[in-house]
């Protein structure tokens, strides 16, 4: 596999896709979750190999925060 192709950053709309979730839910876990994300200028840019561990250490889970009722 090529370095280059294999460590490139991914925006929040490529990280979304990949997570399978809408971009605000990416704005929501970066402040709530401390999701790894790394700002440039004004946009939030994210390593895959980091959310992957994010992921598997369960720190993306479900938190103590209340849900708005519907």
């Amino acid at each position: 596999m090529n370095n280059v192709t294999s460590d490139r950053w991914l925006s929040v709309d490529e990280i979304a896709a990949y997570l399978g979730v809408k971009r605000y839910t990416i704005y929501k876990w970066i402040e709530r979750k401390n999701m790894p994300a790394h700002k440039v200028d004004s946009l939030w840019e994210f390593r895959k190999e980091e959310i992957d561990e994010w992921v598997r250490s369960g720190r993306a889970g479900h938190s103590n925060e209340k849900r708005k009722p519907r």
